[in-house]
């Protein structure tokens, strides 16, 4: 999953004869899952059409602050625009544009857009080799910069005017990669290795029968793929679950019983920077496994069992420098349990849900949970679904790391 999918992004295409690459720019954004609204300058109409760009982003195309040709025209709202978006790119931005953007000269909707975006800005200037060497075009850059704009360099080629050298608007391939490149680098979880466990264990009394649970698994994914957007590797050992987690930052190691589960979690523990323990491990196991399937005879069965390894005990007297999260789901006397689970198994913090809480628990796609860190304060929260859970839960995380 791209970083950009999702995002929300306001391309501003003004006048230049660059802005026939915007039609290519925007195809690539859309195909990395961005939801993307254009803005263009009136000039730009003349290098490219509004129909172009609105039939490629699925949105209307705004150039105006409303359709004069229209009595009962609509007036187009920049503020609604401009805090809609979680990045704005200009991309081409002319020099006149990056003057305008520099003052604060606010004459088109574009201009308008920007002055009330909230979100980070990018601009990609294109223009030809002397007006990007001008000295009043380096005082745009400079100004931009100072209000933490990004400027995407322009890159040097053949231009319009028959010239050679730096003035060209970034390929729009290279655009994409920068946006990806700047948005990854500041991802709070970026470089860091986390381990999730997931799902049931299945312990198996014969070839067909086993001691299992309900759990799902929905709580340990969602917190596979927040950890992976948020930029963390993530190794995910998951129980027997039908669900899957498509991101290149995850790695899923299937398991079974909790004995493979336990050797799965050994095997990464000590690289890892985080843990977090949201499987519902079986607790028992059968002493011994029918090697036939057990045929029904007598009344009554007797299955002797034996208690499963411990996994988020061994790792926390393990635990060296990592973070480590644990989960309690109790019937009663919930909190006493939890912190008593905290002293015992060395736990940074511990999620804690109820059986009693509507909406909570397993197989369903809510939680409702309160967290608890290691000096026992506590964070409740209302019923949300799972993956707003588990963004909770990695705030706190991203909290230990900044």
């Amino acid at each position: 999953m791209s970083v950009l999918s999702g995002k929300k992004i306001v391309l501003g295409v003004s006048g230049g004869i660059a802005a026939y690459k915007s039609a290519f720019l925007l195809r690539l954004l859309v195909k990395e899952g961005a939801q993307v609204r254009v803005v263009m300058t009136p000039a730009a109409k003349d290098f490219v059409t509004p129909l172009t760009l609105s039939t490629l982003s699925g949105n209307p195309v705004v150039s105006s602050f409303f359709d004069q040709t229209d009595e009962n025209a609509l007036w187009h709202n920049h503020v609604e625009l401009g805090l809609w978006a979680d990045l704005m790119l200009v991309a081409p931005a002319t020099a006149n544009t990056l003057s305008k953007m520099a003052s604060g000269n606010c004459d088109n909707f574009l201009i308008a857009v920007y002055l009330s975006a909230k979100c980070p800005v990018y601009v990609a200037p294109a223009m030809d080799l002397d007006m990007y060497k001008h000295a009043s075009t380096i005082q745009s850059f400079e100004s931009l910069e100072g209000f933490g704009n990004k400027i995407i360099a322009a890159e040097s080629g053949e231009l319009a005017s028959g010239l050679y050298g730096q003035g060209r608007m970034a390929e729009p391939e290279n655009i994409v990669a920068f946006l990806k490149n700047d948005l990854e680098s500041q991802l709070p979880l970026r470089g860091k290795t986390v381990l999730i466990t997931a799902g049931p264990t299945y312990e198996a009394i014969d070839p067909v029968r086993f001691i299992g649970n309900h759990s799902s698994g929905k709580m340990g994914y969602a917190l596979a793929l927040k950890a992976a957007e948020l930029g963390a590797f993530v190794t995910l050992v998951s129980g027997p679950t039908h669900l899957n987690a498509v991101h290149q930052n995850i790695s899923i190691q299937r398991v079974s019983s909790a004995q493979q589960m336990f050797e799965a979690c050994k095997a990464v523990y000590d690289a890892c920077d985080v843990a977090i323990c949201a499987a519902a491990v079986a607790d028992y196991r059968p002493v011994e496994t029918a090697l036939n399937k057990i045929k029904k005879s007598d009344a009554t069965l007797e299955i002797a069992l034996e208690k499963t390894p411990d996994i988020l005990a061994h790792l926390g007297a393990h635990k060296k420098h990592q973070y480590l999260v644990g989960f309690a789901l109790e019937t009663n006397n919930e909190i006493e349990y939890a912190v008593d689970k905290i002293r015992k198994k060395n736990l940074d913090l511990i999620v804690l849900n109820s059986m009693r809480d509507e909406g909570a628990g397993f197989g369903g796609d809510t939680n409702k949970v309160t967290l608890i860190d290691r000096e026992f304060h506590k964070m409740e929260f209302g019923l949300k679904s799972k993956s707003d859970v588990a963004a909770d839960i990695l705030n706190q995380v991203v909290l230990h790391y900044a």
